[in-house]
């Protein structure tokens, strides 16, 4: 499996081999049909799992310039290859240029919030479509949160804007619990808890959304950028600030949606928690197994993203977004486009 998308290759075969032949890159693996992808118009190549890479063809990358960013079959980056031409330094002193201008800072923040806001109002949304019954309830979550995202625009500092976030966030997870529709005693929400999480739905979210997390850390390494770096979310040491910037907008998209599944398709069991005093409920081993294991199966179904013709798979869409405000900070484009589910 390969998708091509803005001059970057990322290749999903496991047992994949890739060679040069006339400054062609060639795909060869024994259940899939050869493919030839012309290098004069590629700028990176992103090999996911185990696929080989003969030697002239890094060769031949390096010296002109093609990045080879490998990540394992998780997506969890490994390292990168560049060659002389790299531009991953011009990248790295932009991220940090914008970091230093306050008005630049805040609008890559408002972009984020606007696609976590967004995806919030699309999936409350859809759910008031399946379930007529809600639709009431619902709908005044959608009112808050369309107010919300209408005071973005106007917020004036970060302060500001992580203010109105915060506030959609509490109206969107006080009418989560009307989206459970099955084993709804036993997974019951009562809103938003951490550090430590107090029930099996919190317990749920937590852990997908750190599991989430190393995904965009891996892509914006990927993309040559700084995921220490971001903008919406304050710089600490050790804090992968810029992933948890990116991943605003794929919570609802993506973790929140998943979670929703996993409850309600019954595909998770009041059995696959523990409870820890004095009031902690996490994950045991075999209900991380079960939620890991949908989790993976997640990332390998397609979505239609406005940047690739064909859909591809859910797992790419970090690298995707990574590589989108990568664009935005070199100057290739005005502004970061957050990813917003339709």
């Amino acid at each position: 499996m390969s998708h091509e998308v803005n001059n970057t290759l990322y290749i999903m075969l496991e047992n994949a081999h890739l060679r040069l032949s006339n400054e062609n890159l060639v795909i060869e693996h024994p259940d899939s049909s050869l493919r030839q992808v012309p290098l004069h118009h590629l700028e990176a190549i992103v090999v996911m799992g185990n696929i080989q890479v003969t030697t002239p063809l890094i060769a031949y990358c390096a010296q002109r310039g093609i990045s080879i960013v490998w990540c394992d079959q998780h997506g969890r980056f490994r390292g990168r290859l560049e060659g002389p031409l790299s531009g991953n330094v011009l990248t790295r002193r932009a991220q940090h240029l914008a970091l230093s201008d306050p008005e630049r800072a805040l609008q890559i923040a408002k972009q984020c919030v606007i696609g976590k806001l967004s995806n919030q109002i699309q999936l409350l949304s859809r759910h008031m479509r399946d379930y007529a019954e809600n639709v009431a309830q619902l709908s005044v979550a959608v009112e808050i949160l369309s107010h919300n995202l209408e005071q973005v625009a106007n917020a004036g500092t970060l302060d500001e804007l992580r203010g109105i976030e915060g506030n959609a966030s509490r109206a969107y997870f006080r009418h989560f619990d009307l989206m459970i529709r099955q084993q709804r005693e036993a997974f019951h929400f009562s809103g938003r808890t951490r550090r430590p999480p107090q029930d099996r739905t919190n317990a749920l979210l937590s852990f997908l959304y750190t599991i989430h997390t190393k995904e965009y850390v891996s892509a914006l390494e990927a993309a040559g950028l700084d995921y220490q770096v971001g903008y919406l979310h304050a710089l600490r040491p050790g804090r992968p600030a810029l992933a948890l910037d990116l991943m605003e907008e794929m919570r609802p998209a993506f973790i929140d949606r998943l979670v929703l599944r996993l409850i309600n398709q019954n595909l998770v069991h009041p059995d696959h928690f523990s409870f820890q005093p004095p009031n902690a409920v996490y994950l045991n081993d075999a209900g991380k197994r079960a939620v890991l294991r949908v989790y993976q199966e997640r990332k390998r179904e397609t979505v239609q993203h406005p940047d690739a013709v064909e859909p591809v798979p859910w797992g790419l869409v970090p690298f995707l977004q990574a590589r989108r405000l990568a664009r935005m900070l070199r100057g290739e484009v005005d502004c970061y486009e957050p990813f917003i589910i339709r």
